[in-house]
């Protein structure tokens, strides 16, 4: 809805409203029943409202006369475009910095609360309000048509489009808020997405890298939850309940993205998450091959999560002790409030045998973590340390 309409009235801000009044009112009119066309019955709403909106505004006349002679917007079913698709290039549009963009199209296209977007960028929730405020009225200043960019303008759009999609799929991978480990719908959006520009730029080797990494990840979204919902680690994970389809698509993908130049930080990650979706067990993991791969991650991107995750792969190859020297550097960066740090730092304490200090670790990431589920499994670990560190005291 808000695609079409946005390319339909050119103003982002008044048809996010719109839309937004719309459902409101749909709250109630539809309280005995929903219409036999939902979709439709929002966009009339919708499109009273923005009437309304500019009837109300003496200097839009002139708008108001143009948009009303305006052919209807196609329903989403009609068409070869996708409305939902050129939302997001409009979102990144090059007049807007590109922590604006993601933060924008994560709202607009992702449907991320603002608190979420907050979480995933490390900012207070006030920071992340007036960053998307800003994006909107500085999209409101552009005179640029509502449509796809040329194939001349799309590559500099493109790393902040990946950069998008990369954490609508993490949210929906892992929510970073509520009782469910997962929102199945967001992740789905953006491999649908991500199918759709690597159709738009065939060839590509970061978006083939990008769309290779969701499909090896998401494949082993049902054995990462047991019969209650409760969160099962890659390393107990029953691997026969991965979907073989996917992983098939996903590896020839990440081949495809990591013979590509340059080498981009989609291509890498796609490539170690193939090792492990390739490996019969976790013991079977070729520990050094993902090794290797992290460091030339950390080196291309600085990531610090690249950093973190890299210390896992350390203490396979290299043991706890080395990586939990890695993990002191990151304690006065932007992970240091962080659950997963605490969360690494208390597996690598249980690999060492020292229980009493990865009991208090776990207990810091279940504190520290606003998902129930991810909570529920950190509390259970710590409970299990515990348990192994008075056993091991009273022998």
């Amino acid at each position: 809805m808000l695609g079409a309409l946005t390319r339909r009235w050119g103003d982002f801000a008044a048809c996010e409203d719109a839309v937004q009044e719309a459902l409101f009112a749909a709250v109630t009119a539809w309280a005995d029943g929903v219409p036999d066309d939902p979709q439709a019955w929002l966009t009339r709403v919708a499109q009273r409202r923005l009437v309304d909106y500019y009837r109300s505004d003496l200097a839009r006349r002139r708008r108001e006369e143009q948009v009303t002679r305006a052919e209807p917007p196609p329903s989403p079913e009609v068409g070869h475009s996708d409305d939902t698709l050129v939302l997001l290039l409009l979102c990144c549009h090059p007049s807007l910095t590109p922590a604006s963009a993601v933060a924008l199209t994560l709202r607009a296209v992702g449907g991320l609360t603002t608190t979420e977007i907050a979480r995933a960028f490390l900012v207070p929730e006030k920071t992340m309000a007036q960053r998307i405020s800003r994006a909107k009225q500085r999209l409101r200043e552009q005179d640029d048509l509502f449509a796809l960019p040329p194939d001349e303008a799309l590559p500099e759009r493109l790393r902040i489009v990946l950069h998008v999609l990369y954490l609508i799929f993490n949210e929906g991978y892992t929510s970073t808020s509520g009782d469910g480990l997962h929102r199945v719908e967001l992740s789905a959006e953006a491999i649908r997405l991500t199918r759709m520009l690597a159709a738009l730029r065939p060839g590509n080797a970061e978006v083939s890298g990008l769309l290779a990494l969701m499909l090896l990840t998401d494949a082993r979204r049902p054995a990462r939850t047991g019969p209650s919902g409760e969160l099962v680690p890659l390393a107990e994970q029953d691997r026969t309940l991965w979907d073989g389809d996917l992983v098939a698509e996903g590896a020839a993908l990440a081949a495809e993205a990591m013979a590509g130049h340059p080498l981009g930080e989609y291509a890498l990650q796609a490539a170690i998450a193939a090792v492990h979706d390739r490996a019969p067990s976790s013991a079977a993991t070729d520990w050094r091959q993902v090794l290797a791969l992290y460091e030339a991650l950390e080196r291309l991107s600085g990531n610090p999560v690249v950093s973190l995750n890299k210390a896992v792969a350390v203490a396979m190859v290299n043991g706890p002790a080395a990586a939990l020297e890695l993990l002191a550097a990151l304690d006065s960066g932007p992970l240091a409030q962080s659950h997963r740090l605490d969360a690494v730092r208390a597996h690598l304490h249980e690999m060492a045998g020292d229980l009493s200090a990865a009991a208090e670790a776990y207990v810091r990431a279940a504190e520290r973590t606003t998902n129930l589920t991810e909570r529920d499994y950190l509390t259970l670990r710590a409970a299990q340390a515990r348990r192994k560190f008075a056993a091991n005291f009273i022998r």
